[in-house]
């Protein structure tokens, strides 16, 4: 991957955007998808799927088919979901049972992936069932949600949260307790990154979403910036309750109440192509209809600015951009992780 078109620049001040091209050139997809995907933990589903012995779902991260499953001992395990036989895909959605068949031959396997049986095999040399075992990967549940990381020298997902679970369980928000209530997905013509540009800075608020601004203190709006993460600072006029919001490398959003969450996952669909996972949680019944439409008027507003901010960036008269020192230091910190991550 040919990276010389950009170098990183840590001093906001003296910075430039990364170029063009790498929002619009399908081999930087494929490249984030095994440097920065393949290597990040990613939320995958709900801890409620898989909360009793046996449970499981099936998911996948960028194409790779994976497994999540909760075993007799009660361990939350995740493992390839491709049979170690002919290749056939070992589960679909969700379920409950004693152990994993393989549609296809048979091949039977247990919840923590070891090979059973498998049918007449006899004659077979230089076999040893004993050691054919699904590969797995590192999966850990936080709050209402199940991730994984396919990477096996990934850090643990606590040490990337870093003061993320703390905070939120000051402002009362109870996460063991959350629901599921809504979901709503959403495609959108651009690259992934063009989709966490725009939502980590405020500096578009004023003119894109003028009924937002309207509520939020915009003087005090700010982004603080973490090893992993980011927090912004978005208080509202009238606010009676604290509210935070955060952005995960690389693409996991989670906006958090005393008494409801919601989330936003980036997938990407192709170079211009990205789906947009909205879901909110709550406890004691369900998310105010009116909260879920208010954020969903916000997400179509988003959409529009970043569909047309990919239509320009194909543009052979725009190359790279600079910053605003006070308003975007949010997409610079970003910009500097997918660097990192690209050369690593």
């Amino acid at each position: 991957m040919d990276l010389t078109d950009y170098t990183f620049t840590s001093d906001l001040s003296r910075a430039s955007t990364i170029p063009a091209r790498w929002y619009t050139d399908a081999a930087f997809l494929e490249a984030e998808q095994r440097a920065v995907f393949g290597r990040t933990w990613q939320a995958v589903g709900h801890a409620d799927w898989v909360a009793a012995p046996g449970s499981y779902f099936a998911c996948e991260i960028t194409g790779e088919p994976i497994l999540v499953a909760r075993g007799k001992d009660g361990r939350l395990r995740a493992f390839s979901n491709v049979c170690r036989h002919r290749g056939s895909l070992l589960a679909e959605g969700q379920g409950q049972a004693s152990a994993i068949r393989c549609p296809y031959h048979a091949w039977t396997y247990s919840l923590d992936g070891r090979l059973l049986s498998q049918p007449e095999f006899e004659g077979v040399e230089d076999w040893d069932r004993s050691k054919v075992c699904l590969p797995q990967f590192q999966v850990e549940a936080w709050g209402p949600f199940v991730f994984v990381n396919l990477d096996p020298q990934a850090p643990p997902l606590a040490e990337v949260l870093g003061a993320i679970p703390g905070e939120i369980a000051r402002i009362g928000c109870p996460l063991g307790e959350l629901r599921s209530s809504c979901r709503r997905d959403y495609v959108i013509q651009c690259n992934w990154k063009v989709y966490i540009d725009n939502y980590l800075e405020g500096y578009h608020l004023p003119a894109a979403h003028p009924g937002l601004n309207r509520l939020l203190d915009y003087s005090q709006y700010r982004v603080e910036t973490f090893r992993t993460y980011s927090s912004q600072i978005a208080p509202m006029r009238d606010a009676v309750a604290a509210a935070l919001y955060y952005w995960i490398f690389p693409n996991f959003m989670l906006n958090v109440y005393p008494d409801n969450l919601s989330s936003n996952i980036i997938l990407p669909m192709g170079p211009d192509r990205t789906l947009t996972i909205f879901e909110w949680f709550g406890y004691g019944g369900e998310v105010a209809q009116a909260a879920i439409d208010f954020s969903d008027e916000i997400q179509r507003e988003d959409i529009r600015i970043c569909e047309s901010v990919q239509r320009g960036l194909r543009s052979r008269n725009y190359s790279q951009g600079r910053f605003s020192v006070k308003r975007e230091n949010g997409v610079h910190h970003f910009h500097g992780l997918l660097d990192e991550y690209l050369r690593k």
